[in-house]
């Protein structure tokens, strides 16, 4: 004999049914996004400012501008120094260069650090990098797939099979040399680009910036196709996608010092399966919250090597909290320096450290138009304050400056009485963070330089730091 059920029972099945679905998609989408995939774009020498989503009215890069569009754009984001390797040691160790043992161009890291991939692996993560790495083989060897080519990324892809996934790319876009030959189609014109008052407007620095917007358009190309491959394989929606630079771009002033031009980054994170509650933040930000920002995002306890610590709100609901204060250095890069500096949302103090010569550069820059147009100037008497800065001897010990008012950092004001008291609060700040980060005085070490900072020619008879040797130093 069949039993008859009321239609309340079959209301009451059908209600029960339903909020288990409901239920089981909501739990399988909130266990989804405590393991999303993890795409880290890192550009090699691009200024902050030189993307169509940061405001350049002329460089075209629609896949980075997407990226904004779908996500979350910091405008107020530092590096811990504007020096590729370290800068990208600290971003993966959450530690501040002079802490690594990685402080100078091409040192690998010691064999006592872990990065990233390591601790990721607790969730079942698998990693891989893609084209440049210069962390040193006990940094790569903590991934589990490297290749140099930046048209494997599908193989890598193929490899994680099920796993989540964390992808290290290493472009080596814009930085120097630009080739003809690597031109792409409907090259830059050079009359459709931003010269910086601490740069010479002539033909070659125009050519010069042209030649870096192109190579700019060229990975936000390579960008376009790792999104589409993503998208093919229905993968987007759930990668964390995070797009920022090693250090500011390629020119006299910029790349490998620590005024904003050198230390601010683009900082983008895109990620469909997480609608962030920002579209947009102006917070003070510092790269070395990356990583504890990560880990803390697929629950792993924060390791003590950590210096950072997690962005508060970035993925929640609340109030995103910046910093207070945002720390940088820079350390031998071709020329040797010992230079720390201690921002906040207006002001900057610098300290120096060899006062008898003038602002170390990197060998790529002494070689370039932009460089040799200055030098030019410079015979000619005619360089502008904003220009003669570059070349200052000796340098003070402190600079300060007030980027409400200056925002490429022109004018000195450490001798005005009205801001000394915010000087010396900034002295004590910068002294306090060296202590509990384990800063070294400038006396522990020098190292000769192997470029001329007078000139930008490489000094032959120079021998490179052991670290150097057999690396490729145009990456």
């Amino acid at each position: 004999m069949h039993k008859v059920y009321s239609r309340s029972y079959w209301g009451l099945i059908t209600i029960m049914g339903i909020s288990f679905f409901i239920w089981s998609c909501t739990s399988k989408q909130k266990d989804a996004t405590k393991t999303p995939n993890i795409l880290i774009l890192v550009a090699d020498d691009a200024g902050w400012e030189d993307f169509g989503c940061y405001g350049n009215p002329y460089i075209k890069t629609p896949n980075v501008d997407y990226l904004a569009k779908n996500g979350l754009k910091a405008t107020n984001t530092f590096l811990t120094t504007a020096q590729c390797s370290p800068s990208r040691i600290s971003i993966l160790t959450g530690k501040y260069p002079h802490a690594t043992g990685a402080e100078d161009l091409h040192m690998p890291m010691p064999d006592s650090l872990d990065i990233l991939p390591k601790f990721l692996k607790e969730k079942g993560y698998f990693s891989g990098f893609l084209k440049k790495g210069h962390l040193g083989a006990y940094g790569e060897a903590q991934f589990d797939w490297h290749q140099k080519d930046l048209n494997t990324f599908e193989q890598f892809l193929d490899a994680a099979e099920k796993k989540p996934f964390f992808m290290w790319v290493g472009f080596t876009d814009p930085h120097r040399p630009y080739k003809e030959n690597d031109v792409i189609d409907e090259p830059q014109s050079p009359s459709e680009v931003i010269v910086p008052p601490y740069l010479v407007d002539d033909k070659n620095t125009r050519k010069d910036l042209a030649d870096y917007y192109n190579y700019i358009r060229r990975m936000d190309a390579q960008i376009g196709e790792y999104l589409d491959q993503l998208k093919s394989r229905k993968l987007l929606d759930n990668t964390l996608v995070i797009f920022l630079s090693d250090n500011g771009a390629p020119f006299p002033r910029a790349k490998g010092t620590v005024y904003d031009v050198g230390i601010k980054t683009p900082l983008i994170l895109s990620w469909p399966n997480k609608i962030l509650p920002s579209k947009k933040t102006d917070k003070l930000i510092s790269v070395i919250d990356l990583a504890p920002t990560i880990l803390d995002l697929v629950e792993i306890s924060q390791p003590r090597q950590f210096q950072g610590n997690p962005i508060e709100g970035l993925f929640s609901k609340d109030p995103i909290q910046g910093r207070k204060y945002i720390f940088s250095e820079r350390n031998w890069h071709d020329s040797d320096e010992h230079i720390r500096s201690v921002r906040t949302n207006r002001y900057k103090l610098i300290k120096n450290a060899y006062l008898d010569l003038p602002l170390g550069i990197a060998s790529d820059i002494g070689r370039s138009p932009s460089f040799k147009s200055l030098l030019k100037a410079k015979e000619k008497g005619g360089l502008t304050k904003a220009q003669s800065r570059l070349f200052e001897v000796p340098r003070v010990e402190y600079e300060f400056y007030d980027l409400d008012k200056d925002p490429y950092e022109i004018n000195n004001l450490i001798e005005d009485p009205n801001v000394y008291e915010i000087i010396e609060n900034l002295k004590i700040e910068l002294e306090m963070w060296m202590d509990e980060t384990g800063g070294f005085s400038s006396k522990i070490r020098q190292r000769p330089d192997t470029v001329d900072r007078y000139t930008g020619e490489v000094l032959d008879k120079v021998r490179l730091p052991e670290w150097i040797e057999g690396t490729d130093t145009n990456e």
